[in-house]
């Protein structure tokens, strides 16, 4: 039996990917044929010819499809498409979502109705994981997977002398790692470099083809040295040649790929044995048809290369990394333990040791030592590095062949010892265009979720507590250059002379009568001050631009507690000022995002 199995995902972070890829593994186990790639890198030619299809589908934003999903979708709508085209396939979908979100799943869901719009046929129930189940993910996968190969295994028998292969069998590997004999080139020549293309991803996901090369000119902390966050502010320039290719709006997103640090890389490579071998050049061929190498492994590379810019092992390491790294470890209990941790039942054990507090991938292989990774299969153990993205702080009007970012330094503690520390931002932190003055940055770029309103004669009501500014700023700026008036801003911050960000930018602008701002320090008195607090103190200014003037309201900052918080303060301005009862007022609101007049971009 080997019965081909389509596998297409949707991933904004890697998650959905990580999923096809274990749900590809699970099928070659039961003698299935996976072939496994991003929904945008499919041949749309082949639906129609399709017979069984599994979607795995990720929320991103506001309830939207992720970016390698979007081409895909959009075809999918198209009403020149027959209503039986695809009556030949048969599929699933599962989602991956978040039900404190109020689109829980919704990409997942519409995805599922489309397809029986199009005469699909649904073989077996969608699934829907939720990261707030105490198992995360898993807590639904896991029984949806035990059902999915039932269904499957059902309709396509195996013969009675083929049984499933046992989870402790180590699958083959992705792809074939190879050493160039030492005549093949030196370094400098043959590699290219890994800056100016995108990262490497399992099966040929989609990621913006529009790289822009953008050289750092200004990298500086916007917060005060005694402050406890470090705030930068980053300007990128690019060059004439790449003028034309920078084209964005207010709104819109920068997407960086970081590296890791030099220094931690060569202390990584001594920790495994590897700085020998580190600076030979490699050769990496793909051992599955279905699977496209990038621009990054057309051309031999070096293994220290490979994981200052592609291999993620400061990241905190997924279930399928424990699964993976249990075959290559010696030791009995060892082995024993990462076992127990990707089952089922280990998963609270998994989650205290790893994803509490946050453990990264190097310090497991520190804790677990009796490894002993081929490099055959680098691609399957280590995660890749993904773009990081940035809501661009400036308008091009204002600042021609620019992008300005508002990047807070991630630094925390855990029960761990070693601080935490953002993979991408400590990179960020690095960089000094005073000391260096070709600082090259890779940029892409994609749509926001938050648009300006058509006319500038609308009011805009900005929302944007910390680094939540970035878009606003963006937003301010294209309404200046508009000459609108009425651009009224609300901003959050623990002090006023430590972390108001722009804060003499606002002044200013203030100054001339282009901007009304309401600026929240909730650490400045006894009380604390937010937001949501400002926002009902200044109700009756508010109320009559929301409601006689179709004000358009936008929001943007930390998902945690600030998006519903300052929700419910437009809930009590209605109420008060607009004399709704508390049904009426939370309706009139709903109404508002249906209509795209209350938006929100908020992010964990």
């Amino acid at each position: 039996m080997h019965e081909p199995i389509l596998i297409l995902y949707g991933s904004q972070t890697g998650c959905a990917e990580d999923v096809a890829l274990r749900i590809g593994r699970e099928a070659k186990r039961r003698h299935f044929r996976p072939e496994i790639m991003a929904m945008d890198a499919l041949d749309r030619t082949r639906l129609p010819r399709i017979s069984i299809v599994i979607f795995i589908c990720s929320t991103t934003g506001q309830g939207e499809e992720p970016d390698n999903m979007k081409a895909f979708w959009r075809f999918l709508l198209r009403k020149a498409i027959p209503a039986d085209a695809l009556r030949r396939m048969k599929y699933t979908v599962f989602g991956l979502g978040d039900s404190s979100y109020t689109k829980y799943n919704f990409p997942a869901r519409k995805l599922t109705k489309r397809l029986l719009q199009l005469g699909a046929q649904c073989f077996y129930p969608k699934g829907e994981g939720d990261d707030q189940h105490y198992l995360g993910l898993d807590g639904a996968l896991d029984p949806w997977l035990q059902g999915l190969w039932e269904c499957l295994l059902a309709k396509y028998p195996r013969p009675p002398d083929v049984s499933i292969i046992p989870d402790s069998i180590r699958p083959d590997p992705t792809y074939r790692v190879t050493f160039l004999s030492e005549d093949s080139g030196n370094v400098g020549n043959d590699v290219p470099d890994p800056s100016l293309v995108p990262p490497l991803v399992a099966a040929q996901a989609t990621i913006p083809s529009v790289h822009v090369p953008m050289t750092l000119i200004q990298n500086h902390r916007m917060t005060s040295p005694d402050h406890f966050q470090d705030v930068r502010h980053l300007e990128l320039q690019t060059t004439a040649d790449f003028a034309q290719r920078l084209s964005f709006q207010p709104g819109d997103i920068a997407c960086l790929v970081p590296r890791n640090l030099p220094n931690e890389v060569d202390s990584f490579l001594s920790h495994m044995g590897w700085q020998s071998i580190a600076d030979r050049l490699l050769q990496v061929k793909p051992m599955e048809p279905w699977v496209h190498l990038p621009a990054l492994l057309r051309r031999p590379i070096t293994l220290r290369k490979l994981f200052e810019v592609h291999f993620d092992i400061f990241s905190v390491p997924r279930r399928s990394f424990f699964e993976m790294l249990s075959y290559f470890t010696h030791d009995e209990m060892e082995t024993e333990k990462l076992r127990e941790f990707i089952s089922a039942e280990g998963q609270d054990d998994l989650y205290a040791y790893s994803h509490r507090v946050r453990r990264t991938v190097v310090e497991v292989l520190n804790d677990f030592q009796s490894h002993d990774i081929p490099l055959d299969y680098l691609f399957d153990v280590f995660p890749d590095i993904r773009p990081r993205s940035f809501s661009i702080a400036s308008s091009l009007h204002a600042h021609p062949g620019q992008i300005h970012l508002a990047v807070g330094i991630v630094r925390y503690t855990t029960i761990i010892k070693t601080p935490r520390r953002g993979v991408c931002t400590k990179w960020i932190e690095t960089l000094d265009p005073t000391a260096d003055a070709r600082i090259v940055l890779p940029v892409t770029f994609k749509r926001g979720t938050m648009t300006l309103p058509k006319s500038p004669d609308t009011p805009l009501i900005m929302i944007g507590p910390g680094t939540g500014i970035a878009p606003m700023r963006a937003f301010i700026q294209e309404r200046v250059f508009q000459g609108a008036h009425n651009n009224v801003l609300f901003f959050g911050c623990r002090h006023a002379d430590k972390d108001y960000l722009y804060g003499q930018e606002w002044a200013k602008l203030e100054a001339q009568g282009a901007l009304k701002v309401f600026p929240a320090f909730s650490r400045d008195q006894d009380q604390k001050i937010y937001v949501q607090h400002r926002i009902r103190e200044k109700g009756a200014y508010l109320w009559p631009l929301i409601a006689n003037e179709n004000a358009v309201i936008v929001v943007s900052g930390n998902a945690n507690r600030m998006p519903e918080d300052v929700k419910d303060a437009f809930y009590e301005v209605a109420q008060l000022h607009g004399k709704m009862t508390a049904y009426d007022a939370q309706s009139y609101i709903r109404q508002m995002e249906k209509s795209r007049r209350y938006q929100e971009e908020c992010w964990y």
